[in-house]
């Protein structure tokens, strides 16, 4: 057991980090925790977990390699995945104290999760660059998806979950509208700037 657990603990380490990293997931995790609390939020963060998965399951069986290789998807999913990032960057960033605003009246949904990753390039390459690094972890594609997309998915949940009670714990201090704009506003941003990494090469 001791060497199994060596050879995974590479595995889960890259895992937890990837998804712990300030980026538009943990935002919106973050942002949902303050408007919504952790139980509403759930949806939303089990949607991302279960769309990481997906993409590392996918990415060990070599759907990922196919989509980095075709530029033009590639181009189009940026374009797709930025214009959706930036709508909801404006939607957090100018609704007002929780359930007051009428366009954050409900919390983000799973299939919203779920579809924020898939039109992510950068998660694909993350995923791939995963597959290739812990191949030697199974002995065939099948075994190398559930393994990755078991420690991506429950790393996601881990990391998530952090960031929303973050929030929630952030919205305890909020007590004035002006608070909440700015916190807000501050959200909206910070969504807005984790799509510079989506463009870089």
């Amino acid at each position: 057991m001791p060497w199994i657990m060596d050879q995974l603990l590479p595995l889960i380490l890259f895992a937890l980090v990837a998804t712990v990293t300030p980026g538009g997931a943990t935002t919106l995790a973050t942002a949902s925790g303050a408007h919504f609390g952790y139980r509403r939020s759930l949806p939303l963060m089990v949607g991302i977990a279960f769309g990481l998965a997906s993409m590392a399951a996918a990415a060990a069986i070599g759907l990922a390699s196919l989509l980095i290789a075709v530029p033009s998807l590639q181009l189009a999913m940026k374009t797709i995945g930025t214009l959706y990032l930036l709508w909801l960057a404006w939607r957090i960033a100018m609704s007002g104290p929780p359930r007051l605003a009428e366009e954050m009246a409900r919390p983000t949904r799973f299939i919203t999760g779920i579809w924020l990753l898939w039109v992510n390039p950068k998660g694909w390459a993350m995923t791939s660059a995963a597959a290739l690094s812990f191949a030697a972890l199974a002995n065939n594609p099948s075994a190398l998806a559930l393994l990755l997309g078991v420690a991506f998915g429950a790393a996601a949940i881990l990391s998530l979950s952090l960031w929303c009670v973050a929030g929630q714990l952030l919205a305890r201090f909020l007590t004035a509208d002006w608070q909440w704009r700015l916190t807000n506003m501050l959200l909206g941003a910070f969504l807005a700037l984790s799509i510079i990494p989506m463009w870089l090469p």
